[in-house]
């Protein structure tokens, strides 16, 4: 009787085998869960991060042009309208901008001022186009006297202005923007025959625009994520740069 008592505890085979396969399901079920939660953090941090860029980029963007410069540069040929070749150093084309920022993108507000060239170029295998920016030093006139050609009268208007050499890539340009199904560039100026403010593509003037607008927009558009869109930038410089700066005397000072 002892003997066969003995004989009859434990686990069966088949006991065995159904534990087994319980905790297989069991563990398949947690790594399938584990890999789902995986899977979604990566997606969520993709797109924090595709939304972070998007962000940085409109502040850069939004920075430089609002610490514009209003400085000058000198160009050779024909004179212009007040006897001079000093015009204002702001190329404005449809895809192509160039102008003196003191806000640079690796040093922020507390660099030295840089020169800020933006274009336009063919995308990756030429799936779209991308915008990026050159920054090069800015240490006086001398510095950016060699950009500007000469001066010739606009084909558009006929008004004298610095014709500037083309952007050309530097050794590590910023991409501002990718994957853009466009992204063409705008300026804002006053039309002296309406006297109202309107948008031209390319821009010729003693001042600086009044705005800046960047028309841009993705290949393919995703509505979980922020994407580039148009931006309308407000230039706060219009002191003209041709005018030489001095202090105002106490007696010549009017207050309106």
């Amino acid at each position: 009787m002892r003997s066969n008592r003995r004989g009859r505890r434990g686990v069966t085979l088949l006991e065995l085998l159904i534990a087994v396969t319980l905790v297989s399901l069991l563990s398949v079920g947690i790594l399938y869960a584990m890999r789902i939660g995986l899977m979604t953090l990566e997606r969520t941090n993709d797109r924090l991060l595709a939304n972070r860029r998007v962000l940085g980029a409109q502040r850069i963007l939004d920075q430089q042009v609002a610490n514009m410069m209003a400085v000058k540069t000198v160009c050779n040929g024909p004179r212009d309208d007040m006897g001079n070749g000093m015009v204002p150093f702001f190329q404005g084309e449809q895809n192509q901008m160039r102008f003196v920022s003191t806000y640079s993108i690796n040093a922020a507000a507390r660099g030295y001022p840089q020169v800020a060239e933006f274009t336009v170029i063919p995308g990756d295998k030429n799936r779209g186009v991308r915008l990026v920016v050159n920054e090069r030093p800015y240490t006086g006139p001398p510095s950016i006297d060699f950009l500007c050609r000469n001066m010739a009268p606009d084909p558009l208007t006929g008004q004298f202005s610095g014709q500037f050499l083309p952007v050309e890539l530097g050794p590590a340009p910023f991409v501002i923007a990718d994957k853009l199904a466009f992204c063409r560039m705008s300026y804002q100026v006053y039309n002296p025959q309406n006297r109202q403010k309107i948008w031209v593509q390319r821009f010729v003037g003693v001042l600086p625009p009044a705005a800046i607008r960047l028309e841009m927009a993705p290949i393919e558009a995703d509505p979980s994520k922020l994407s580039m869109s148009t931006l309308v930038l407000p230039v706060r410089v219009y002191r003209n740069s041709r005018l030489a700066y001095k202090d105002i005397d106490e007696q010549d000072a009017v207050f309106q």
